[in-house]
């Protein structure tokens, strides 16, 4: 189980978002329960023709926690969620939060029976809950982990030791519901994050950390009942799952499920059905959409699909000037750009839906706040760049099994440090330049790998690019650029140089030019640049 003694500096209680000692309320236990309780009726979930009301959803978890209760899991054991977007991941989810049990999303694109295994055994996992496409590798991995008692299958028919959860959840009485177990300086959930070094590491985020996290970002978007969400990106991120689940749900509001991502145009038909009014996506998505936004598709996209939109969001990764421009033209629609890591659960800005800026993700959210330190720690003022750190009740609790980690990511004072350079102005919008591992220092100058992209990005034969700094001599770095061109392009190595010289300070240019088929991304389509940097050192 995860301990106090592995964690950041900490208050000796719990605290509440108003900074308050919490006397166990701000559990995610009563997001559920109060939503049901105030509207019984309403419905909760949609995905494809099935709808679930909220007190169908409460029922279901009360099962799922007197069915994990019976099989002996109790408070602090961990069992992993490995599932597509569906209502059984947040069933499962939120039966393991009542007992006090640890929910442990895992990246359903990891695959690898090693690395599965390395996260199931950090945890201590007694149990999986998953579907029959990720059956393979976990059922691999499992026969190197004894303490793995439990696989439920969502789907498919049972095999040997592989339970359907459906059965598992059915057998549980509904009646009496085992009482919330929780409180809110417990761990609710263990994300495994690779970050930039590869390395796995387990954030601890407690009751009160999603708690406060989703309760600010409603209160700070203004999401009501009369809402309608739609959760197209994996809910295993956190930002799909705070961000458009536990939102939508707080605030009573429908939210309409998709499994995938792609093809958009299954969850485009929902949307148009339902009436979606918040959106949420990440770059790539508002990209294609802005490029598809033309003729006959614009229409229908403006006008049906996208009709009772209000504002949409942007987080994940960095959102290009131009492309909020190409969509916002298109759409007529604000574009509210955010910021956050696992470890701020994940919120930690968003641009107010008033007054959005340009190039900005915004400011900090209730109770959180925001410093700029130079690398020695010491506080920057208003207008210059150094690391973004933050501090409030959104921030992780530590790095499961990883004291030395934890304790190398936050400052001597307590704020956690983002490992992302940045600058606030007079008014407290924050402005992100780049990742301080993606800076390249060039002969003592500092080049910002997202602002170079930037401006490579705006060739129109360029479909995406990539930056990366590579050993030069006298310890040095050399910038290299790997570009996915355009379908149908015939850009030449020469060509794209030519334009960077053109375009670019001579030391901010690259010294050498890869054109790729793809870039290596996670699930959030947030290019993996360890994978690149990787690929560089293996050549060497």
């Amino acid at each position: 189980m995860p301990s106090s003694t592995e964690s950041r500096p900490a208050p000796a209680e719990p605290m509440t978002r108003n900074g308050t000692p919490s006397d166990g309320a701000a559990t995610l236990d009563r997001l559920i329960d109060g939503a049901a309780a105030r509207w019984p009726t309403r419905t909760a979930l949609v995905i494809g023709e099935d709808s679930w009301t909220f007190e169908r959803l409460r029922e279901r978890v009360h099962r799922a926690a007197a069915a994990f209760r019976a099989r002996g899991i109790g408070k602090g054991d961990c069992v992993a969620i490995v599932l597509r977007n569906s209502p059984e991941f947040i069933v499962a989810y939120f039966g393991l939060a009542r007992i006090g049990a640890v929910a442990v999303p895992i990246n359903f694109l990891v695959t690898k029976p090693e690395e599965l295994r390395f996260m199931l055994d950090d945890c201590s996992a007694a149990g999986v809950v998953t579907q029959q496409e990720f059956l393979k590798g976990l059922l691999a991995a499992r026969k190197a982990l004894p303490k793995l008692k439990s696989v439920w299958t969502t789907d498919g028919a049972p095999a040997d030791g592989v339970e359907s959860f459906a059965a598992f959840v059915d057998g549980a009485p509904a009646e009496p519901a085992p009482a919330p177990a929780a409180r809110a300086g417990d761990v609710a959930a263990i994300l495994y994050t690779s970050g930039t070094t590869g390395t796995p590491k387990g954030v601890m985020l407690t009751h009160a950390n999603i708690h406060s996290n989703c309760e600010a970002s409603r209160e700070w978007l203004g999401v009501t009942h009369k809402d309608v969400a739609l959760t197209i990106l994996p809910m295993f991120h956190t930002f799909a799952w705070t961000g458009c689940v536990l939102v939508s749900l707080s605030a009573g509001a429908k939210n309409v499920i998709s499994p995938a991502i792609a093809p958009a145009t299954p969850w485009l038909k929902q949307m148009g059905k339902h009436g979606v009014s918040v959106f949420a996506a990440v770059p790539p998505v508002y990209s294609v959409i802005a490029k598809e936004a033309c003729g006959f598709k614009k229409f229908v996209l403006r006008y049906w699909f996208f009709r009772k939109v209000r504002f949409c969001i942007s987080g994940a990764a960095p959102l290009g000037v131009e492309t909020a421009k190409a969509f916002q033209a298109a759409m007529r629609l604000p574009i509210l750009e955010g910021y956050g890591l696992t470890e701020t659960s994940p919120v930690a800005t968003i641009n107010p839906p008033g007054g959005p800026r340009a190039g900005s993700v915004g400011k900090a959210i209730p109770d959180v706040r925001l410093r700029i330190i130079a690398d020695d720690e010491t506080p920057l003022p208003v207008g210059q760049e150094g690391e973004v750190c933050i501090q409030g009740p959104n921030i992780m609790l530590g790095y499961h099994n990883k004291p030395d980690a934890t304790k190398e990511t936050f400052t001597k004072d307590g704020w956690f440090k983002s490992g992302d350079i940045g600058v606030l102005d007079e008014e407290g919008y924050l402005y992100l330049r780049d990742r301080k591992k993606d800076m390249i220092i060039v002969k003592g100058l500092k080049v910002f790998s997202a602002q170079v992209e930037q401006v490579i990005a705006a060739h129109p034969d360029v479909e995406e690019v990539a930056l990366i700094g590579i050993p030069g001599p006298d310890a040095d770095e050399l910038i290299k650029a790997f570009i996915v061109l355009r379908k149908g392009s015939s850009a030449t190595k020469s060509e794209l140089m030519q334009f960077c010289r053109q375009k670019l300070d001579a030391y901010k240019r690259p010294r050498d030019i890869e054109i790729i088929d793809s870039l290596p991304k996670n699930a959030l389509q947030k290019v993996l640049k360890r994978v690149l940097r990787q690929r560089e050192l293996e050549k060497a």
